[in-house]
């Protein structure tokens, strides 16, 4: 039997796990283009205009692909870290398409709460039972898939770059290079290394919410915060570059915070939805790139002006 994984929102972050699952369980593994003008324009057909770009693209990629499967995965992701939530667009994403799109095969739509072991394993139990019902071929296939996760390296870090900036935002704006126009190509061509939050231990990240007032129960918004702040007061980053969804309500609160808690610190906020042109965006991000070349020549001559005078005050005495 085929299933089709439509590789969109946190597929990115967690393909191994999925695609390794299913194919342990005996099934095929269709997966759908990586993102593409074509998707949008099914995503923005199919999907209610209020959503956001991400959302809007995960209905292209589902569409893409439901007629060439037996099954299609729509993840309902429910937790990732306990305690915490994400985006409740990812609570209602199998209505929002299976309500949308025509003619769908069968949807595997089975709760994920993925803050332990154990939640996991029931989502196994569940969603595999639609290819089997011998438990101890689920348990092997959960076992499999979990070990391919667990080495999987995710994340961004440049090196031998003179200026560094903290890529900031939701994953699947951060990983698809359609979205954010390959943005990471652009910044290294700039002379930019890129930094994301896979490379923070999740400590140094909660640290950070003993500065809010209320520490935010969204995932989401907690790494982004948490991983801002610490980059830039521990001197790993030059700046920062949030890529934001258009009129997502999350991103509007962390930006803010993120502003009020580093003061002047640079920091280039990109909004995107299917009407983005590439041409601003490449401004912005040259313009952008200039300001932090300046800053760091700026900061240069202060430390070797300081230098100086600290060598004619010593030479004095």
């Amino acid at each position: 039997m085929k299933i089709g994984i439509p590789k969109a929102l946190l597929y990115f972050k967690y393909y191994p796990f999925i695609e390794t699952f299913f194919t342990e369980l005996g099934a095929e593994i269709v997966t759908s283009q990586d993102t593409n003008k074509e998707i949008l324009n099914l995503g923005s057909k199919y999907c209610v205009d209020e959503a956001c770009l991400p959302v809007k693209i995960f209905h292209g990629h589902a569409a893409s692909i439901k007629d060439s499967c037996d099954f299609l995965f729509i993840p309902r992701i429910m937790q990732i870290n306990e305690g915490e939530f994400i985006c409740p667009k990812f609570c209602g994403l199998p209505e929002m398409v299976m309500n949308s799109i025509p003619d769908l095969p069968i949807c595997i739509t089975t709760p994920i709460y993925a803050y332990s072991k154990k939640s996991i394993k029931t989502f196994a139990y569940q969603a595999g039972s639609f290819f089997t019902t011998d438990k101890r071929k689920i348990n092997s296939a959960y076992e499999a898939a979990l070990y391919s996760q667990n080495e999987h390296k995710c994340g961004i870090k440049s090196h031998n770059y003179k200026l560094n900036i903290a890529l900031v935002g939701h994953p699947y704006n951060i990983y698809d290079t359609y979205i954010n126009m390959d943005i990471v190509s652009k910044l290294n061509k700039l002379g930019i290394g890129v930094l994301t939050e896979e490379n923070i231990q999740d400590y140094f990240i909660e640290l950070q919410m003993n500065n809010l007032y209320k520490k935010p129960f969204w995932t989401f918004a907690k790494n982004s915060y948490g991983f801002s702040i610490f980059a830039a007061e521990n001197r790993k980053i030059d700046g920062i570059v949030y890529i934001s969804s258009f009129a997502c309500g999350i991103d509007s609160v962390v930006i803010e915070l993120i502003k009020d808690k580093l003061k002047n610190f640079p920091l280039l906020l990109l909004k995107i939805d299917e009407h983005t042109g590439e041409a601003g965006f490449d401004t912005r991000l040259e313009a952008f790139s200039d300001m932090l070349e300046r800053r760091h020549n700026t900061d240069d001559n202060n430390i070797s002006s300081f230098r100086e005078h600290s060598v004619c005050i010593k030479s004095n005495i």
